[in-house]
C-alpha cells in the first residue's frame, strides 16, 4: 500500500475499536440492568453483546497491524506487544498495550465462561470498564485525533455515562432483595 494509507489504518482501526469497546461496554450494561425491559430478548441482548465485544478484538488487531505496517513511526512487534516498549510516546502507547491484553483477557474468558468458576469470570469480565477507561486515555494521549474538540468531549461523555451506569449496575446488584409476602386473603364478614 502506497502513501500514507497504513497510516489511515491504524487511525481509522483504532477509532472503530475504542467506539466498538464503548458500544459493548454500554450494551453490556443495558443487559445486566434489563433497563430495555423483556424485549428484546436477554438472548439478542448477550448475542449482540457479544458480537461487539469480538469486533472490539478484530479492530485493535486491525490498528495493531496498521500500526506495524506504517512506515512513518516505525512500530515493532515488541513496541505494540510490550508496554513501554515504544520510543514514541511510550507512556500514552503503553495505555494502548495494557488494555489490548486486558481485552484479550476479557474475550477469552468470556469464550471460555462455561469451563470457569462464575466468581472468576465475573472478576475478568469487570476489566471491561478498566479497558474503557484505558482506550480512551490512549485515544487521548496517543491519538492524533486527540486535539479535536469532538473526541474529548465525547470521551469525557461518555466516561461520565460509563461511571454511572457502572454505579446503577452495582447499586441494583447489591440491593437487597426483599420478598413480597402474600396478602392473606379477604373474608367477608
Amino acid at each position: 500500500m502506497a502513501g500514507h494509507t497504513w497510516w489511515y489504518v491504524a487511525r481509522a482501526g483504532g477509532l472503530v475499536a475504542w467506539g466498538l469497546v464503548v458500544a459493548s461496554c454500554a450494551w453490556g450494561l443495558l443487559h445486566a440492568t434489563r433497563a430495555l425491559g423483556r424485549r428484546p430478548t436477554p438472548a439478542w441482548m448477550l448475542s449482540t453483546h457479544r458480537y461487539l465485544g469480538a469486533l472490539a478484538v478484530v479492530f485493535t488487531g486491525v490498528h495493531v497491524l496498521g500500526l506495524v505496517a506504517d512506515s512513518y513511526v516505525h512500530f515493532g512487534i515488541t513496541d505494540v506487544l510490550l508496554p513501554f516498549a515504544s520510543s514514541w510516546h511510550p507512556v500514552a502507547v503503553a495505555w494502548g498495550v495494557v488494555a489490548m491484553w486486558l481485552l484479550l483477557a476479557v474475550e477469552g474468558t468470556s469464550l471460555a465462561r462455561q469451563h470457569l468458576p462464575q466468581r472468576v469470570w465475573r472478576g475478568i469480565h469487570l476489566l471491561s470498564y478498566p479497558i474503557l477507561a484505558l482506550t480512551t486515555v490512549h485515544l487521548l494521549s496517543a491519538g492524533t485525533d486527540a486535539k479535536s474538540l469532538v473526541p474529548e468531549t465525547l470521551a469525557v461523555a461518555l466516561g461520565v455515562l460509563a461511571v454511572f451506569g457502572a454505579a446503577v449496575l452495582l447499586t441494583w446488584r447489591s440491593a437487597p432483595k426483599t420478598r413480597t409476602e402474600p396478602r392473606p386473603p379477604v373474608t367477608s364478614g
